[in-house]
């Protein structure tokens, strides 16, 4: 019986000696992406408005990495706040942690060179080599034209410095171990031509990560089954919350029954220069999608984005759009 009890014994230290082995692995030797390349971004005009268009009305950099006014209609951002970063996505969005935007003026880059900032945007792995979270979506942007990302670093460089100091990311157990295994090195592709429409647009739907807010998440990661289908859950500062729509072309809950053109007029009726979204009462309705920074999208790609979706399977989904909280229609 001692002798069963003494290769019990050695059994569990092995495994405790085998999953610490794991653990230190993981925590030491990922994530493994590579070095960052070596680049030199060229600052012409052409590249930063490229850059410009694509940050502001299509990957919508400065959605995530300023400050939103959710007193407003669709969160429109502060004036001077732009890509302080400072943004939180903790426990509330459903994130096993507490992330928080990065400064991505001047101000917070200058220490990175371009090939960091490539490596960063593409692999979510940052100078000092460590994972970020995929709340920033960049395995989408590992998908895309290294071309336009080099764009992007191009226009960032470009903004007015701001001094702001963001916290640390903080992962909960055991997130804080998973998370080095999430980064991928990247898996480039050219850009279409914009004639292959549904090339195009699959393109431009991975640029615009509309999956990842248009497919329901479990522990902050998106359910894949679910892809397109609508239902994640967003909250807002006085508690309410807003569902994101199915964008699948189910005839019935999806946008099946949308023409091409009620798709791109949806967009483009905040383009309009004279525009200015209206305050929102604590309880009623508000939308977290970035309206005017998407209108501006060229109609173009739009019209793509619109084929594209209309080429993914149907799935049937009911989304209650928005609850307002108990206690801001108490007030």
């Amino acid at each position: 019986m001692k002798k069963v009890f003494k290769v019990l014994g050695y059994l569990v230290l092995l495994v405790i000696v085998a999953i610490a082995g794991l653990l230190t692995y993981v925590k030491v030797a990922l994530p493994n992406v590579g070095p960052a390349p070596e680049m030199k971004v060229a600052m012409t005009p052409e590249n930063i408005e490229r850059g410009r268009y694509l940050a502001n009305s299509v990957t919508i950099c400065m959605d995530c990495h300023s400050t939103r006014d959710w007193s407003k209609f669709s969160g429109p951002i502060t004036p001077g706040t732009f890509g302080k970063g400072g943004e939180l996505f903790d426990h509330k969005f459903g994130f096993p942690g507490a992330y928080v935007s990065r400064n991505i003026t001047p101000a917070g880059i200058s220490r990175y060179t371009d090939g960091e900032l490539f490596r960063v945007i593409t692999t979510g792995v940052d100078k000092e080599g460590k994972a970020l979270f995929p709340v920033m979506p960049y395995p989408y942007y590992a998908n895309m034209d290294p071309e336009d990302i080099k764009c992007i670093i191009a226009y960032i460089r470009t903004l007015q410095p701001i001094e702001s100091k963001v916290p640390a990311p903080v992962s909960d157990f055991p997130m804080n171990f998973i998370l080095n295994t999430i980064p991928k090195k990247a898996t480039p592709q050219k850009r279409p031509p914009t004639t292959d429409t549904l090339a195009y647009g699959a393109y431009m739907v991975n640029a615009c990560a509309c999956r990842e807010c248009h497919t329901q998440v479990k522990q902050g990661q998106i359910i894949p089954e679910l892809a397109f289908s609508g239902g994640r859950e967003f909250p807002f500062p006085d508690g309410s919350k807003v569902r994101s729509a199915n964008l699948t072309p189910d005839m019935e809950t999806g946008i099946g029954s949308w023409t091409e053109d009620a798709f791109i007029n949806r967009f483009k009726a905040y383009a309009d220069s004279g525009y200015v979204s209206p305050s929102v009462s604590p309880g009623a309705f508000n939308s977290i999608m970035p309206w005017t920074m998407y209108c501006h999208m060229e109609r173009n790609d739009l019209s793509a984005i619109y084929k594209y979706l209309r080429t993914i399977p149907a799935k049937t989904n009911t989304v209650i759009k928005f609850t307002p909280s108990y206690t801001a229609t108490s007030k």
